[in-house]
């Protein structure tokens, strides 16, 4: 199917680590126009090299800190201006600090996680439905976890990820009347495919070792009803659809879960 992305004008926030490169590659093959935010200048360059090796009409970088005031609004200015406006968001920012809820969890802690996966996601969004609703269209996707269901050692991640659920739905309800659809992908585990996908930056730069054993690896994968883990090319196709007009026009506010079963919402 085509999904009517070519030359979309696309801006990816978190674009240059694991799920959001997965996402911006999924995009390039498409032919989106795309602007990668990062922190990373290093990865983001390297990402969007390699966005235009796979099809990207076109991939610039916005180097930002999405906590700071007025960096949501530079980085999607940025694209509208070049291009003339934006289609899709995908608001992929995101860190977790995996901690037990009574005895790990500082208020160091719950500030900067809610800072990036919370309010970098407002902010854009702010920012983004300002030029969407002079279009009269456009496409909002903010990644999740099945986290944000519950989830032992991630009570601060997923509460800000079920908030990013909330976030989506009311925007669904307010904007749907000027043509703007908003959705929720929720990942399941998903594991860097190589040292390249990650930058120094990324919560995984230290090596998936540094997270996970190979032994809780395979238990984490027996847990899941598919038998495998999420993969981030399988994050970047359910992106690609629900944020596609042509196969996805009648889809907004919904949740969907791409964790091979693990969580059913």
């Amino acid at each position: 199917m085509d999904l009517g992305l070519s030359g979309a004008r696309v801006l990816v926030t978190g674009g240059a680590s694991n799920i959001g490169r997965g996402i911006v590659h999924g995009f390039a093959a498409e032919g989106a126009r795309l602007v990668i935010c990062d922190i990373d200048e290093t990865q983001a360059l390297k990402v969007s090299a390699e966005a235009l090796e796979k099809g990207a009409a076109a991939a610039e970088i916005a180097i930002e800190d999405l906590t700071r005031d007025g960096a949501g609004e530079r980085a999607v200015d940025q694209l509208a201006e070049r291009w003339g406006g934006i289609d899709v968001l995908v608001n992929n920012a995101g860190w977790s600090e995996p901690g037990f809820i009574a005895e790990d969890t500082s208020r160091a802690k719950w500030q900067r996680t809610i800072e990036v996966n919370l309010y970098s996601a407002i902010s854009c969004t702010q920012a983004a439905l300002q030029h969407m609703r002079e279009a009269g269209r456009g496409g909002i996707v903010y990644i999740s976890s099945d986290a944000a269901f519950g989830e032992i050692r991630q009570g601060v991640y997923g509460t800000t990820k079920a908030g990013l659920i909330a976030l989506a739905r009311t925007v669904a309800k307010e904007h749907g009347r000027h043509g703007i659809r908003s959705n929720v992908v929720c990942p399941g585990l998903v594991l860097p495919e190589s040292a390249d996908a990650v930058g120094s930056t990324s919560l995984w730069a230290a090596g998936r070792d540094s997270i996970f054993t190979e032994k809780q690896i395979e238990s984490l994968t027996k847990g899941v009803p598919l038998r495998r883990l999420t993969e981030a090319a399988d994050i970047a196709n359910a992106v690609a659809w629900v944020s596609s007009e042509t196969a996805a026009r009648q889809v907004t506010g919904q949740v969907i879960s791409v964790s091979g079963g693990y969580s059913m919402p």
